[in-house]
């Protein structure tokens, strides 16, 4: 720990999974971050997982020369793990929890954020909790914020393998936190939900206690870096991709079966897109990387299939903004459930052509009457779909793309940090200033 800095004034120490880990809310923690320092944070800290873990876990990933670098005044901290072989498992987590206890004990003013509530939010609670155990200054307030995973991928399991004491947990370290937040309403109805549902089978009270102190905090998403996009930037972008304006119909997320990419490649296959010469794009990675391959191989059209899996974070709003349409076809399933929709709302604010999409978990709130919505599973009505997205004129596109990014705008990394601050606030002033 460095000892010789300047004391911050205020610090905000953001619990994630960060860059390079392909998603939403890595983005959304870079976004904090940002609007932290132009919101007077003079000290912000980005705590996550050595790049070897995240690899050897398996997430999807970006080239780590592709990330964007961020602001000065934003210090990315991947702690080291604790121990050796001897221990089986907790290791990196005891890096983590012991690093936030550090930064917990010098009294300066802190709000400490966890997104994902497994296990960053225990990591969080417990860093507090051991840190004013320490009789050292600690001033932190903690928020929690809950994506829809942390619930179909973990208490909702757990309650239906009757694993209580994990489920428990979850919930408990969740609630344990000065604000608890859901990244959509759908989230916040599905935490009540299964919460109701751990109280019926063991008489617990969770469910209340959610209902109760749950708010939605909608993903804060950099605004101004899809609307300042650079015109002549975009063609140069799209030309060192083979690729032109208009020319493609384009899904960019996790390569997973969630995401409905297989029902988009069917889809295209049998829509007009082909014999118009649009390709389709599927930027990303993720583990049906390899099946959706060879899914897309045996298309009679798989010359006209490309996949991109080395997008950089510079080039994502260019491709958006270049495409015929956005296709991301979400579809429930037990181990994910799509609770905003993040990648949508960036395309939304670049403009390029209409988003086609499903009603699927919190996608409504993203897009909401702004995009054009098919059923799960239907091949056919993207290919329905996309066939009107051809039909239009270049007036009736560009009217779909405006309204997009008018109700896009809602979501700006400012205001959505203001909102957030406004409850720290008012828990605690001293613990964040006005």
């Amino acid at each position: 720990m460095d000892t010789t800095a300047a004391r911050p004034d205020r610090r905000l120490v953001i619990v994630v999974r960060a860059d390079p880990v392909i998603c939403g809310h890595s983005g959304e923690a870079r976004n904090l971050a940002e609007a932290a320092l132009q919101r007077g944070f003079d000290e912000v800290r980005i705590v996550t997982w050595p790049i070897d873990r995240l690899q050897q876990a398996g997430l999807p990933l970006k080239p780590l020369d592709g990330v964007m670098p961020y602001s000065p005044g934003i210090v990315v901290e991947r702690p080291e793990p604790v121990g050796d072989y001897k221990v089986p498992d907790g290791r990196y987590l005891a890096g983590l929890t012991g690093r936030l206890v550090e930064l917990f004990t010098d009294g300066v003013p802190t709000v400490a954020m966890s997104l994902y509530l497994s296990p960053h939010a225990t990591a969080v609670a417990d860093a507090v909790a051991v840190a004013r155990r320490t009789g050292l200054p600690v001033n932190v307030v903690t928020v929690a914020e809950a994506v829809g995973s942390d619930v179909t991928n973990v208490v909702r399991a757990c309650v239906q393998e009757d694993r209580f004491g994990a489920a428990a947990h979850v919930l408990a370290q969740y609630l344990s936190h000065d604000v608890v937040l859901a990244v959509s309403q759908y989230t916040r109805d599905l935490i009540v939900t299964e919460a109701a549902a751990i109280d019926a089978l063991r008489g617990t009270r969770f469910a209340q206690q959610c209902a109760e102190r749950v708010a939605v905090s909608y993903p804060a998403i950099d605004v101004g870096t899809y609307l300042q996009r650079d015109e002549d930037e975009t063609d140069r972008v799209l030309a060192d991709r083979g690729l032109t304006r208009d020319g493609y119909v384009l899904y960019l997320s996790r390569l997973a079966h969630a995401k409905g990419v297989d029902d988009l490649i069917d889809g295209y296959v049998r829509s007009g897109a082909p014999a118009a010469g649009r390709r389709l794009i599927i930027a990303g990675g993720g583990p049906q990387a390899d099946e959706l391959r060879a899914h897309a191989a045996g298309t009679p059209v798989a010359d006209l299939i490309t996949f991109l899996p080395d997008v950089t974070d510079d080039e994502k709003g260019h491709l958006m903004a270049g495409c015929t349409a956005f296709v991301l076809p979400s579809k429930p399933r037990p181990e994910f459930v799509e609770t905003f929709g993040i990648a949508l709302v960036e395309k939304m604010l670049s403009g390029g052509g209409p988003v086609i999409t499903t009603a699927t978990g919190g996608i409504g709130e993203a897009v909401g009457d702004t995009a054009i919505i098919v059923p799960v599973d239907a091949p056919d009505a993207i290919a329905a779909a996309l066939d009107d997205v051809l039909a239009m004129d270049r007036a009736e596109r560009a009217a779909w793309s405006e309204r997009a990014r008018e109700y896009a705008l809602q979501f700006d990394r400012g205001v959505v940090l203001d909102r957030i601050l406004d409850r720290v606030t008012a828990l605690s002033r001293e613990a964040v200033p006005a």
